[in-house]
């Protein structure tokens, strides 16, 4: 599959981006502040890909001449310098092609959005709790590498150090591309702490990834709303409130309903509860409209039964598979340390394989 084509049309679209860049007028009534930031998004993608590109054309160039010298070569010595070259080039290529697909289509709906990120333990009791306080860990350090912003939106902690459930915010560029393969059931299998008989146990979480809705993504109407305080409760159900300052907001027409009671204010508590109640509505939404077509379907969070995963994480083979896209590594350490921005890119690559494919097959 030729990517030369997409590449042509990206660098037209960077002259113009470049040029509606340079007249932008800020002392304009009309001047809008996100068009200007959209477009400068845009400029980034289109200027990274297409300098991506050129790295690999001069390594693609580079690499023939070297294979071209080889083949003539006597030296043992100098054959084995050329051979360097050779690998060096080879993952200079690979890796270019790899963040090439990445980038070389337009981003999808919501991508360049910010997101909110709910764990929960399903199945598996306490071992589930500590393995979702890991992977909430994995996603926190991540963000951190990439200079992403996170904030906690919603917190409950079990006695033996695990999660009973987070929410959290991650801002920053290209937040929801990046992380949006996240959400579904995430399987692990390793000894736990809990365990005295050194048995293996099998364990799930759940992990949805929300595109942060905004006001204009959809319209609810405060009469279908209802609005419950009660007392916040610690771990154990140990009160840490004298007040009521917790907030529950349900929506009437879909039953949904999100509590919050991180906060001490009962305002910021239902300001927080709303975030997570509009971006879960818009979740709804968006699976609905993509449900209607085949190549966008959505993986859905599921139920959190054993047999259901998107991944998982095997301890004592140290392996990492991702069981949509048939990807295996063997650097589970790593990987629980925030290291995941090549299993990512791989993930992002085969799903943009398959968006293009499904363009030439219409």
């Amino acid at each position: 599959m030729s990517l030369a084509p997409h590449i042509e049309k990206a660098e037209k679209r960077l002259v113009e981006v470049e040029g509606a860049l340079a007249k932008f007028d800020f002392s304009s009534p009309t001047a809008d502040r996100k068009e200007y930031e959209g477009l400068n998004r845009e400029y980034q993608r289109l200027k990274t890909l297409t300098d991506l590109w050129t790295t690999r054309i001069k390594a693609e160039a580079d690499l023939a001449a070297n294979l071209d010298m080889i083949e003539t070569e006597d030296d043992e010595e100098f054959i084995g310098v050329i051979q360097a070259d050779i690998d060096e080039l080879t993952a200079i290529i690979e890796k270019a092609d790899l963040e090439i697909k990445t980038l070389v289509l337009p981003p999808a709906q919501f991508e360049d959005r910010n997101i909110i990120v709910e764990i929960r333990p399903a199945a598996g009791g306490d071992e589930a709790g500590l393995f979702a306080a890991d992977l909430f860990r994995m996603y926190s350090r991540y963000s951190e590498n990439r200079g992403w912003k996170t904030e906690v939106l919603e917190l409950s902690e079990s006695d033996v150090g695990g999660i009973k459930n987070v929410s959290f915010s991650v801002q920053g560029d290209n937040v929801y591309r990046f992380l949006k393969f996240e959400s579904g059931v995430h399987r692990v299998q390793r000894v736990p702490a809990t365990e005295s008989g050194g048995r293996i146990h099998t364990s799930t979480v759940t992990v949805a990834v929300l595109p942060e809705a905004e006001e204009v993504d959809l319209e609810i109407k405060n009469e279908d709303l209802r609005f419950d305080v009660f007392r916040s409760s610690g771990p154990g159900g140990q009160s840490v409130n004298t007040t009521d300052s917790a907030v529950r907001i349900t929506h009437i027409p879909s039953g949904f309903s999100v509590a919050s009671q991180q906060e001490k204010s009962q305002h910021k508590n239902r300001a927080t509860a709303m975030r997570i109640l509009r971006s879960r509505l818009l979740e709804i939404k968006q699976a609905e409209e993509t449900a209607k077509n085949a190549a966008e379907r959505k993986s859905q969070v599921g139920t959190g039964d054993r047999s259901e995963r998107i991944r998982t994480y095997n301890y004592p083979q140290s392996r990492v598979t991702d069981h949509r896209f048939k990807i295996s590594r063997h650097d589970l350490p790593d990987i629980m340390e925030g290291n995941i921005q090549d299993f990512l890119n791989q993930m992002i690559a085969m799903s943009v394989e398959q968006r293009l494919a499904a363009e030439v097959a219409e």
